[in-house]
């Protein structure tokens, strides 16, 4: 692969950026997501957790989207639609791209939170944050607190949303009752 030059003599790194968040984009959208046809999905044992925290703290942060749930990094937190309640499909390769939000113990919150937290176990041992019932996700695009760039995406086998304190995903660009 070559390196271009622009007229003004600099390379075209904005192309090249653009090139590889498609193909990011292209590696997510790939097969179904929805893990083997043996079920070997995540079993529906849910632990019920709510204070204090080991490893894992839900909080609100501000995006595009309104007020939404996001890990004690910051990074927001999502929803995929091929999911259940109780069940993860998000495996494999789907993982590398949206990271299962990880927590061990019980899972503490701040006070704007009125979604029901909780655990679930996946089927490689590890326990994964739930929002209503909801398993949910990083996104590794998002780099930072603020951003929502998943956020009606249509990749690895379904659509991915921002969830609201309420629990709700919010499935709309136009934010969140709870949100301003």
């Amino acid at each position: 692969m070559s390196l271009h030059i622009s007229r003004t003599g600099r390379p075209l790194v904005g192309a090249a950026g653009l090139l590889a968040a498609g193909l990011l984009l292209a590696a997510c959208g790939g097969g179904t997501g929805y893990g083997s046809a043996s079920g070997s999905g995540n079993s529906p044992e849910t632990t019920q957790a709510a204070q204090g925290a080991v490893g894992q703290s839900v909080h609100t942060g501000k995006t595009d989207f309104g007020k939404v749930l996001v890990d004690s990094n910051g990074k927001t937190l999502y929803a995929f639609a091929a999911d259940s309640p109780g069940r993860s499909n998000c495996t494999g390769s789907c993982l590398q791209y949206w990271p299962a939000a990880k927590a061990s113990g019980a899972v503490s919150h701040s006070s704007d939170v009125t979604a029901k937290l909780a655990t679930i176990k996946r089927s490689d041992g590890t326990t994964q944050l739930t929002v209503d019932g909801w398993p949910v996700y990083t996104y590794a695009a998002d780099s930072g607190p603020g951003q929502a760039t998943g956020q009606g995406e249509n990749l690895s086998g379904g659509l991915w949303w921002v969830v609201a304190p309420s629990g709700t995903q919010i499935k709309s660009g136009e934010g969140d009752a709870d949100g301003d």
